[in-house]
């Protein structure tokens, strides 16, 4: 008999609002399962708030500046997927 996993984490998930070094607004979550980069703080509260009811999280303003868990840097060449 197989055996699911429990979807539902041991404590409750935390979400973060705040910005990185650059000043982009970011929105993450403590177990680095969700992470968006938003045009303004506006944006990226009002997907926060969607998320933290859908997954009964908790929701923080950073008070330190976030660091993206992904590069936003521009693809190279090698990196690009075709089409």
């Amino acid at each position: 008999m197989s055996r699911e996993p429990n979807p539902e984490p041991d404590e409750p998930a935390t979400i973060y609002v705040g910005q990185d070094a650059a000043g982009h607004w970011l929105v993450q979550d403590s177990g680095h399962r969700l992470e968006g980069r938003f045009v303004s703080r506006d944006a990226a509260i009002g997907y926060a708030r969607g998320e933290c009811r859908m997954h009964h999280a908790c929701l923080c303003m950073a008070t330190a500046p976030l660091v993206p868990f992904v590069s936003f840097a521009p693809l190279t060449d090698g990196e690009r997927v075709a089409a």
